[in-house]
């Protein structure tokens, strides 16, 4: 019988255009062996062009499909996106406080087509959620909500500071965790309109390689790669900021 795949729950937002959110988070977990579950926090109307509308689910029915998940299926490692409400947000920590599998905090605030997926009040419940992570991927614009790099390191956070949305000709991914030297990623620049959904995938990723027991760097190393075969691999569609082509992607 061959090994059964890694476990992995995503609590986060649906993407009704299928390039990001929970969508993109079934596909990458999916195309790289793991068995994807959800809880979904909202739910959006939107496109390559933007978010058009966003409907919140309850607190207490995101915490009833976290718990549907772990009291039956099981988990191995946890991805967390967009949370939708600061309320969203406290119980989400708060099912997790304890949980001894990986986490990796996707701190989603703005989306690619720049709409706002999460306000102050939200914002200001994420430290709570950092400090359960086993790492966090602010891009830039999160990193500097958030306090900037000093801030988050001061506070013993571990997080892999992203590097796409930075000007230049190179993309450099640095990861910081405590007590241990920075560890930094720098590749030439896939110039492409088609990146709906490359934070979602990529901390999707993360999360299914850390459920296979693959040591952090590794887990990063990987996912980088796969986000950019995806990058590349893009199908062309819609008119804006253009979705990945995940299913195209050659693995090993």
């Amino acid at each position: 019988m061959s090994a059964r795949p890694p476990r992995v729950l995503v609590i986060a937002g649906s993407d009704s255009s299928g390039g990001a959110g929970i969508q993109a988070d079934i596909k990458t977990i999916t195309m790289l062996g793991g068995y994807a579950m959800t809880a979904i926090t909202a739910v959006t109307a939107q496109n390559t062009r933007g978010v058009s509308e966003v409907e919140t689910l309850t607190p207490d029915f995101v915490a009833a499909q976290i718990d549907a998940c772990m009291e039956d299926i099981g988990v191995e490692a946890v991805k967390i996106g967009m949370l939708g409400s600061a309320d969203i947000a406290e119980v989400v920590a708060d099912r997790l406080e304890d949980l001894p599998c990986p986490i990796v905090f996707d701190p989603v605030m703005v989306a690619t087509s720049g709409s706002v997926l999460a306000d102050e009040a939200t914002i200001d419940v994420f430290e709570w959620l950092m400090e359960l992570a086993t790492l966090t991927t602010p891009n830039v614009p999160e990193l500097e909500a958030l306090g900037g790099a000093a801030t988050l390191t001061d506070k013993g956070i571990a997080f892999l500071a992203k590097g796409g949305d930075a000007d230049g000709p190179m993309v450099e991914d640095r990861l910081v965790r405590p007590g241990q030297p920075d560890k930094l990623w720098s590749e030439a620049r896939i110039v492409t309109r088609h990146t709906h959904g490359t934070g979602c995938t990529l901390s999707s990723a993360i999360a299914t390689h850390l459920a296979r027991g693959i040591p952090l760097e590794d887990a990063i190393a990987n996912a980088r790669q796969f986000v950019r075969e995806a990058l590349h691999a893009a199908p062309g569609y819609g008119g804006g900021a253009g979705p990945m082509g995940h299913q195209a992607v050659r693995l090993g």
